[in-house]
């Protein structure tokens, strides 16, 4: 929304107090108002408080003019990042450019039910989750394909308990204990 044109004062007088007061209310800022009439910072606020203006806070000129179109989709915006891609309420705030508090007002107003903590947790490690598994997999397939744990380990840059615990996650059938090698193959019979 753009602050109405300051009002013509006849023989390019400076703009009266009251005509200022009107500009500010409609939700003009006090720097728009510096820009459109030439007066300085200090002048216009002494007409504006001569006019007997209530002055607003920043956000409450961002509220003024942000219209109920654009909250809603803004609500909406933050809503999807929420849900579907597990943002945290700071990182939301940061985007939005509001508080922690607004931003969660916000949420709810677009119907997202707000997570705890240890929900945000579990929907971020979830892709770390899936990496790890299919790591596991890989080792127990290389397992029974007859590789020891320290061949893993060394091919992996684990540590041999790090490996044992990922063949334990993958559900890997363990050989008999010190028996890392391939399997040895049964003597012939002469």
């Amino acid at each position: 929304m753009n602050p109405p044109s300051p009002p013509t004062e006849p023989d390019g007088e400076p703009p009266r107090p009251q005509g200022l007061r009107e500009q500010y209310e409609a939700g003009a800022t006090v720097q728009e108002l510096v820009d459109a009439s030439g007066l300085p910072y200090g002048t216009l606020l002494n007409r504006l408080h001569e006019a007997g203006t209530v002055m607003r806070t920043s956000w409450q000129t961002r509220r003024l003019r942000e219209g109920p179109q654009a909250r809603a989709r803004l609500a909406a915006r933050l809503r999807v990042l929420y849900e579907k891609h597990g943002a945290t309420l700071d990182e939301l705030a940061r985007k939005a450019g509001k508080s922690k508090p607004a931003t969660r007002r916000l949420l709810i107003e677009a119907g997202a039910a707000v997570r705890t903590t240890r929900q945000t947790r579990a929907i971020r490690s979830a892709p770390s989750k899936a990496k790890r598994q299919k790591l596991a997999l890989w080792l127990r397939k290389q397992y029974e394909a007859d590789k020891s744990v320290p061949e893993l380990a060394k091919a992996c840059n684990f540590s041999v308990a790090t490996v044992y615990r990922l063949l334990r996650e993958a559900g890997t059938p363990m050989r008999p204990q010190h028996r890392h090698g391939p399997a040895r193959q049964p003597r012939k019979q002469p």
